[in-house]
């Protein structure tokens, strides 16, 4: 019993990165592929002893063992300056998470602490980071208001990625970095399209080119009491803190991420792994807790 009660009381007060697995299963609109599973890593902030470099590498070891046909990493590697302990460098961060594997590949967007707290991206004029520099030699696909097609058994998937839609002030850009046109021009009319975007936000957009939204950035409010997320009260994102949420036929799924913001601590939102399987367009749909 004391060790159970242990393991309780570390899924409602977290202060070190031991993710559990959030499952969802959805039927994907258009899709008429096989079923197949994504990963979900998500605000990451990596710094010791936190969410650290060996923190995040045992989460890669974890995920390889699932075996999932798809890795999405949903942004925000970096640590803000604010948070104590040992931030690490993009580089760091990108060798760790080089052997995640996925036969459908690694897909990663950016986040907007990956612009806001990397000192190359004022220097670069808001063109460039050190995270883009950091996945150049990795496997990990970064896709900046990009597509890409992905073959699933005999049928064909586009994975569609958002830059971040919110740079930092001193960027000058208050539309944000995200361009929804560049990014879904070479994805045909009516073909089966998951988004990835740090901030859950533009699913209000009410953008039907893809079925399925992934997102992170809100860490799931880090502090919930019961459904009340006091953090997010101030910001839009509150109505897509967490979890599942459907429109009609679109869907969202909001990774509570691994990471830390402002302090290191998570009271009633522990840190997961995300893993979302997906079925052809009439399969059911269902999502569960963390395990």
């Amino acid at each position: 019993m004391p060790g159970r009660a242990g393991r309780l009381a570390g899924r409602i007060i977290t202060l070190r990165c031991r993710p559990g697995i959030r499952r969802h299963r959805l039927g994907l609109r258009r899709w008429r592929g096989p079923a197949f599973t994504i990963a979900v890593l998500s605000d990451l902030h990596v710094a010791a002893p936190w969410t650290s470099l060996a923190a995040i590498a045992r989460v890669v070891r974890q995920v390889n063992a699932l075996q999932p046909e798809m890795v999405v990493l949903a942004g925000d590697f970096l640590a803000e300056p604010r948070i104590p302990g040992r931030r690490a460098a993009a580089e760091e961060i990108a060798a760790v998470l080089a052997p995640l594997q996925a036969d459908a590949g690694v897909f990663a967007v950016l986040g907007n602490h990956d612009w806001a707290d990397c000192p190359l991206a004022p220097q670069t004029g808001w063109r460039y980071n050190s995270v883009i520099a950091a996945f150049r030699n990795t496997p990990i696909r970064l896709l900046r208001n990009r597509a890409r097609p992905v073959a699933i058994g005999t049928e064909q998937l586009w994975v569609v990625g958002l830059d971040s839609q919110r740079p930092p002030p001193e960027a000058r850009r208050p539309g944000g970095l995200h361009d929804p046109e560049r990014a879904f021009a070479p994805v045909p009319p009516e073909a089966p399209a998951i988004l990835l975007a740090h901030e859950p936000g533009y699913f209000a957009r009410g953008d039907t080119r893809a079925g399925l939204q992934i997102s992170g950035h809100t860490h799931g409010g880090q502090l919930n009491l019961f459904g009340w997320r006091p953090l997010l009260r101030k910001y839009p994102e509150m109505r897509f803190a967490h979890g599942l949420l459907r429109s009609g036929s679109r869907m969202l799924v909001v990774s509570a991420g691994l990471g830390f913001s402002g302090v290191p601590l998570r009271i009633g939102q522990p840190p997961e792994i995300t893993l979302i399987e997906i079925l052809p367009e009439a399969g059911a749909e269902r999502s569960g807790n963390a395990t």
